[in-house]
């Protein structure tokens, strides 16, 4: 959808104007400012193209802003529940959802622990959690969605604020100096929408629903089938228009998703890069490309899930994960593994030599 054919219905005054200020000033990152990176990488001292797809990553990284040697990051976990796991579509109740990030602010989450171990700062929202979690960044609106089984998981109108709300968290951490962003999550039961969204955005309805369907957090075969049924269901009762991201967001989808839709178009809003975990992470990144197709030059691909429709949404996105490690965890695992890399092939792009400084002469494409 172009940008300009986005029509926020709904909502406050105020979130309307919020939103489409955003859409409406998001600008593509400067293919000038690529080549200028992609020109440097050829001239060090090492084989052209050596670097395989990190070479693509920095240039990526230089096309929306100057290079750096280092970048100031952090990680940011939304934490929301779902109504439908009333269904049977997970292996855990909610309740699971509010002991993780608990101990993501104690830094006893596999998240936490990776974030300290790289120096990345960590900060656990609450966008819609059935309990309330000490030490968390409250946000929400809902405590919980409803569950899309019989009635829509939440307003347009709450879509849309957490939409905005997602954008205004990126403000915040601008203002605090962060230039650059890992997306994460937790919440019980968002592999059932995020795959729901999934299913409409890319029109995986009816029996196509099976081939984007996975066990999450290890479901039986059984549960499997009734996960795949849920979807089916909600998508059949409620008729989301594809067209409409907010639409799907607000009939199938999480808190969680449309936060951090929020955060991708506020990352590409404010011009720093944002990494996309795994998931449930690049179903939101979907949905904000679906707002706004500039946002995507912003995004940086971490991993691909064991969840059937991670390449389906990438696909979508015109994005290609860096790893492939059969990772299913979420929490921002996935996106704070990139982070050491990210940071070494700055070291690499700005301490390596050219060859002129070492008397050689330049590759050559052949």
């Amino acid at each position: 959808m172009d940008k300009n054919e986005t029509k926020i219905i709904n909502a406050s005054e105020q979130d309307k104007k919020i939103l489409q200020h955003t859409l409406d000033h998001i600008l593509p990152a400067s293919q000038q400012k690529a080549r200028c990176v992609q020109k440097h990488l050829n001239k060090i001292a090492k084989p052209l193209h050596s670097l395989g797809v990190w070479e693509d990553v920095l240039v990526r990284l230089g096309a929306i802003d100057a290079l750096k040697k280092d970048y100031r990051a952090c990680v940011v976990p939304v934490c929301a529940d779902n109504g439908v796991v009333a269904q049977g579509v997970s292996q855990t109740d909610s309740q699971v959802t509010g002991v993780v990030a608990a101990n993501m602010t104690k830094t006893k989450s596999t998240v936490s622990i990776m974030a300290k171990t790289i120096g990345a700062d960590l900060f656990v929202y609450d966008c819609g959690m059935l309990q309330e979690v000490e030490g968390t960044i409250s946000m929400k609106l809902m405590s919980g969605t409803k569950d899309f089984y019989y009635e829509p998981a939440m307003s347009y109108e709450v879509a849309t604020s957490m939409l905005v709300k997602g954008i205004l968290l990126v403000k915040d951490l601008v203002d605090k100096g962060y230039d650059l962003v890992a997306t994460g999550e937790m919440g019980i039961g968002n592999t059932t929408t995020s795959t729901a969204v999934l299913a409409v955005l890319c029109g995986y309805t009816g029996e196509n629903v099976k081939k984007i369907t996975g066990k999450g957090a290890g479901l039986s075969e059984e549960g499997l089938l009734r996960k795949i049924e849920v979807i089916r269901h909600g998508i059949s009762l409620h008729q989301p228009n594809p067209k409409d991201p907010i639409d799907v967001v607000s009939k199938v989808g999480g808190l969680d998703i449309a936060t951090m839709a929020g955060i991708y178009l506020g990352c590409a809003y404010y011009r720093i890069p944002v990494i996309i975990d795994g998931f449930i992470s690049a179903v939101s990144a979907l949905v904000a490309k679906r707002l706004c197709q500039d946002c995507v030059s912003y995004m940086i691909p971490s991993h691909l899930s064991k969840e059937p429709g991670s390449l389906v949404v990438f696909e979508a996105l015109g994005l290609t994960p860096l790893f492939c490690m059969g990772m299913a965890l979420g929490e921002g695992t996935g996106a704070v593994s990139m982070i050491p890399m990210l940071r070494m092939m700055c070291a690499v792009y700005h301490q390596m030599p050219t060859f002129e400084q070492i008397g050689m002469e330049d590759y050559k494409e052949l």
